[in-house]
């Protein structure tokens, strides 16, 4: 038998079990409506496309790249480069639909974007005094990286209009005195997971010059950026990067689907080999890649490959109606919440929660503790299970806030769910008007 502390240390955190949690409230509540997972609509997909982007693949392949019938096969079938085969593809998409201009080369093709956060932090971090930066509260999936890389992770406060930047100024110079170099900043820029906030335009122009200064650089994740709710789209970082400070990293779980398992990063920064040769960081990528995935499957690029040979080379026009659809569905949710929280009654003045620009989660606080006793509470006699932001957190932090997700409910749902969570916090608060009044 083994023993739990012989296997590594980060095994036994507890941010690792919060999926395990929320699929078991799940499966025991099967009934609930859940505002917990934050899954694209499967509305949008259709069984028989699959054939159809695979042949257009293959005749791009004959047609466009002079492959015979033979090299076809060989593609498809075979063991694949490892940093991918459709990464002239991916250029020619980030440069339509994101204006970022990338080099073929500089581009590696992952298993999903997680592959991608993983490899980005094993090229980069290599001290023990290199520190992971990251936007506070945080998607779990790069914090629970670096635990299981054993990289330092240091927090930087996300306000309401994104990452305070005189909190990162201020930590940096905090981070040099103690002898520690931030080797990379972890953010998503567009409509964060979990809080759904965005960094404003001139806020990602200092953010870059901060980066230069202080010699750090960027992961962006910009996996909800097509999905704006209203005004323009901002631009991303790295379509605004002149110096190679941001590694890009994309997925095609939401523009596409997420069974296809295809992510991406763009690696464009130079390295000085020891013989003084430079190359691409792309190149370091790959790799490590190698020894993790050897390649991303050819006939899950196949089909990503297809869908952007028959949208000319972009995503964005192509899920204009998935669009619409999460733009509806998050005015349906702000549109309950003030609903069913009305601010004329008592009860509900302490309740409050954030618009966001876009993307497919919100936060709302709460005057009483939103932790897994509350939920329990609220899946079982309620109905309805939803996700506590102290997830998100490293330490303290959201013990009174909850993330609703709406991306994978219809607007009926999203109604009667909102309704039930009313119910929820009202009866809560009826019965712990003490703690309510303490915690408030």
């Amino acid at each position: 038998m083994l023993l739990q502390n012989a296997l590594h240390a980060s095994l036994t955190d507890p941010s690792l079990e919060v999926m395990n949690f929320l699929n078991e409230i799940a499966i025991r509540f099967p009934e609930a409506i859940s505002f917990a997972p934050g899954r694209p609509n499967e509305q949008f997909y259709e069984a028989e496309k699959l054939t159809v982007y695979l042949d257009a693949y293959c005749r791009y392949l004959r047609e466009e790249r002079g492959l015979t019938e033979a090299q076809v096969k060989t593609q498809l079938f075979q063991y694949g480069r490892t940093n991918g085969h459709i990464h002239d593809l991916i250029a020619r998409m980030l440069e339509k639909d994101e204006g970022i201009r990338a080099a073929k080369e500089s581009i590696v093709v992952t298993v999903g974007c997680q592959e991608g956060m993983f490899i980005s932090l094993r090229a980069l971090f290599s001290a023990p005094t290199d520190v992971l930066l990251v936007a506070m509260p945080c998607y779990i999936g790069i914090t629970g990286a670096a635990k299981l890389l054993g990289i330092e992770i240091v927090p930087v406060t996300e306000r309401e209009d994104g990452l305070d930047l005189q909190e990162l100024e201020d930590t940096l110079s905090r981070l040099k005195a103690e002898g520690k170099q931030p080797r990379a900043l972890y953010l998503v820029a567009d409509f964060a997971n979990p809080s759904g906030k965005s960094l404003p335009v001139p806020a990602r122009k200092r953010l870059l010059e901060i980066a230069r200064g202080a010699e750090f650089l960027i992961i962006e994740d910009n996996p909800y950026g097509f999905f704006f709710r209203e005004g323009p789209r901002k631009p991303t970082l790295k379509s605004m990067d002149e110096h190679q400070q941001v590694i890009y990293l994309g997925s095609f779980s939401k523009s596409a689907f997420p069974g296809v398992r295809v992510g991406y990063a763009v690696a464009d920064q130079r390295v000085l080999g020891a013989t003084g040769k430079q190359h691409l960081l792309a190149d370091e990528f790959s790799k490590i890649k190698s020894m993790m995935t050897v390649n991303t499957p050819a006939l899950s690029q196949a089909i990503i490959g297809g869908m952007l040979v028959m949208n000319e080379g972009g995503l964005l026009d192509a899920n204009r109606e998935a669009i619409r659809f999460y733009k509806e569905n998050m005015d349906a949710t702000l549109g309950a919440l003030e609903r069913h929280f009305p601010r004329s009654e008592a009860w509900a003045r302490g309740v409050t929660w954030n618009v966001p620009e876009g993307g497919f989660f919100l936060v709302m606080k709460l005057p009483i503790e939103a932790d897994e006793a509350l939920l329990e509470q609220s899946a079982k006699h309620h109905q309805v299970i939803w996700t506590p932001m102290r997830y998100f957190y490293l330490g303290s932090g959201g013990e009174t806030e909850l993330r609703l997700s709406c991306s994978y409910l219809t607007p009926a749902q999203i109604e009667e769910g909102i309704s039930r969570l009313a119910r929820l916090i009202r009866s809560a608060l009826e019965q712990q008007p003490a703690r309510a009044l303490s915690v408030g």
